[in-house]
C-alpha cells in the first residue's frame, strides 16, 4: 500500500527527485523502503535522508530543488502507529487539492510507472542535519557567542524520536550543557509521545536532579517543543510560540498568525508589539497559507510548534529551542522569571468518542445561541470568544471524536465552558 502511495505521489507532482526520511519508529525502515520502491517505480529520483526529523527533511527538499518529500512519521500517535506527510517543492505540506488528487490516482489505480529501463535512481544524504543546525545559527535573531558564554545547563527528553541526535548536537553548538534521557534514537518511546506536561514526569525529575536552566521535550518527529522551567515545572505547550513570538517581535514586526485553538497569550503578545494576529483552521498548512499571504514574521500553533520563515514555513522545534535560549539569555534571570512576563492562562481539552457523529451543524448552532452575543468563528467547527475566555468545539481531522478546548484564566472556568459545550452535545 505504502508502495503504491508514494507512485501515486510521483504520479500526480511529476517525476523527478524527492527526499524521503523517518522518524524512529521500528515499522519505519520497512515503510521507508516501500516508499522509496514506489517513487523509484513511477521514474522518480530518490535522496534517502536515513532518520530525520520532519522540519530536516522539509529543509531538505528545499535544498536539493526536490519535486517534493515524504516524511515516514505518525507523529506525536503512539509507536504502533506509522504514516506519511507529503512535502511539496517548497517544502511545505502538500495542500488538501494536491493530496485529493495522489488519493484519487491510488484509488483508480492511474499511476503512470516507468518502464525496465527508466526507474528512478537512490543515493544518501548524510549532511541534512548539520544543514538543519548552520541553518538555526545563522538566524539574525540570535547571538550565538553570548548564548555560548552563557553555558546554559539543559535537559533534553528526545523521547527517543527522530531529534534525539540532531537536538543535542544544536544545543552543544550553542555553547550548552546537555544532560539527555531517551535521546538513543532507538524507537522504543517510554512515556506517551506527545509532549504533554502530565508526560513529562522524567524530565522534571532531571532538571530537578541536574540543576537545569530549562528543560526542552520533543515528539517522535521534531517538530513539537514543550518546556520545563527551572524549579521543574511544565511551562504548557502554547507558551514555546509565545515565548518567541516575543523575541521575533522585539526585532522584526510583522503580523502574527496561529491556528483557532491556540492560547489567548499569543494573542496578547501580539497586542503587546502593536501587530495584527491571524487565526485560522487546525493544520499547519492553513497557518502557512496564512502567513505567506500577510507576511507574517512568526507564526506556529499552540502544541508547541514554531514556524519562523526566516529558516523555513514549517513547525520547527530546533528554531523553537535557539529562540527560547535567547529570550532567557536577554531576559537576564531564570526561566520562571522569564515567565512572569506573560498572562497566565489555562486550557482544558477534552474529546468526545463516537460510533457514528452526529450533526454537527445542529451543535454548531446550540453552541452559537447559547453564547449569544459572543464573537464567534465558523472556519473550522465554532469557537466563540468571550472576553479573556474562549471555547472550541470541532470534530477531529483524524479520528471519529469532537473536540473540545477551553480556555480561561483559571482551571475553574476553563472547564466549565468545557463542560457546559459537553451538556449542550447531549442534548
Amino acid at each position: 500500500m505504502c508502495s503504491r502511495y508514494a507512485s501515486a505521489v510521483a504520479t500526480v507532482l511529476g517525476r523527478g527527485t524527492y527526499v524521503v526520511g523517518r522518524d524512529t519508529r521500528p515499522s519505519g525502515a520497512i515503510l521507508k523502503a516501500a516508499i522509496i520502491s514506489g517513487l523509484r517505480a513511477a521514474g522518480a529520483g530518490v535522496i534517502d535522508l536515513g532518520i530525520a526529523a520532519t522540519p530536516t527533511i522539509q529543509l531538505a527538499v528545499e535544498h536539493h530543488k526536490a519535486r517534493g518529500g515524504i516524511a515516514v512519521t505518525a507523529s506525536h500517535n503512539p509507536a504502533q502507529w506509522n504514516a506519511m506527510k507529503l512535502i511539496s517543492e517548497a517544502g511545505t505540506f502538500l495542500e488538501r487539492g494536491d493530496i485529493e488528487r495522489v488519493a484519487g490516482v491510488f484509488d483508480s489505480g492511474g499511476i503512470a510507472y516507468a518502464g525496465f529501463d527508466t526507474a528512478g535512481g537512490l543515493e544518501e544524504d548524510t549532511e541534512a542535519d548539520k544543514r538543519h543546525i548552520q541553518k538555526v545559527l545563522d538566524l539574525a535573531f540570535l547571538d550565538v557567542a553570548a548564548i555560548a558564554r552563557r553555558r546554559f545547563r539543559v535537559a533534553l527528553d528526545g523521547v527517543n524520536g527522530a531529534a534525539s541526535v540532531v537536538a543535542p548536537a544544536l544545543l552543544r553548538e550553542l555553547g550548552c550543557e546537555v544532560f539527555p534521557i531517551d535521546c538513543e534514537a532507538s524507537g522504543i518511546f517510554r512515556r506517551p509521545p506527545e509532549p504533554l506536561p502530565e508526560n513529562l514526569t522524567e524530565l522534571c525529575r532531571a532538571v530537578r536532579d541536574f540543576r537545569a536552566d530549562v528543560g526542552f521535550a520533543f515528539d517522535p518527529d521534531g517538530d513539537r517543543l514543550a518546556l520545563v522551567d527551572e524549579n521543574a515545572a511544565p511551562v504548557g505547550e502554547d507558551y514555546t510560540l509565545a515565548i518567541c513570538a516575543d523575541l521575533v517581535l522585539k526585532k522584526s514586526k510583522g503580523p502574527v498568525v496561529t491556528n483557532l485553538s491556540t492560547s489567548r497569550v499569543v494573542e496578547d503578545i501580539a497586542r503587546r508589539h502593536g501587530v495584527t494576529l491571524e487565526r485560522t483552521p487546525i493544520g499547519e498548512i492553513n497557518v502557512v497559507a496564512r502567513m505567506k499571504k500577510v507576511g507574517s514574521a512568526i507564526g506556529g500553533e499552540g502544541n508547541g510548534g514554531v514556524i519562523l520563515p526566516d529558516v523555513h514555513y514549517g513547525r520547527d522545534a530546533l528554531v523553537g529551542v535557539a529562540l527560547v535560549l535567547e529570550a532567557l539569555l536577554e531576559s537576564g534571570g531564570t526561566f520562571s522569571e522569564l515567565m512572569v512576563n506573560y498572562p497566565k492562562y489555562v486550557i482544558v481539552k477534552e474529546k468526545v468518542a463516537f460510533e457514528e457523529m452526529p450533526d454537527f451543524g445542529r451543535i454548531a448552532a446550540a453552541i452559537q445561541t447559547h453564547f449569544a452575543g459572543a464573537r464567534s468563528n465558523l472556519e473550522d467547527g465554532v469557537r466563540v470568544d468571550l472576553g479573556k475566555s474562549w471555547l472550541h468545539v470541532r470534530r477531529s481531522g483524524t479520528e471519529p471524536v469532537i473536540r473540545l478546548i477551553g480556555e480561561a484564566e483559571d482551571r475553574a472556568g476553563a472547564l466549565g465552558l468545557v463542560h457546559e459545550a459537553r451538556r449542550l452535545m447531549e442534548q
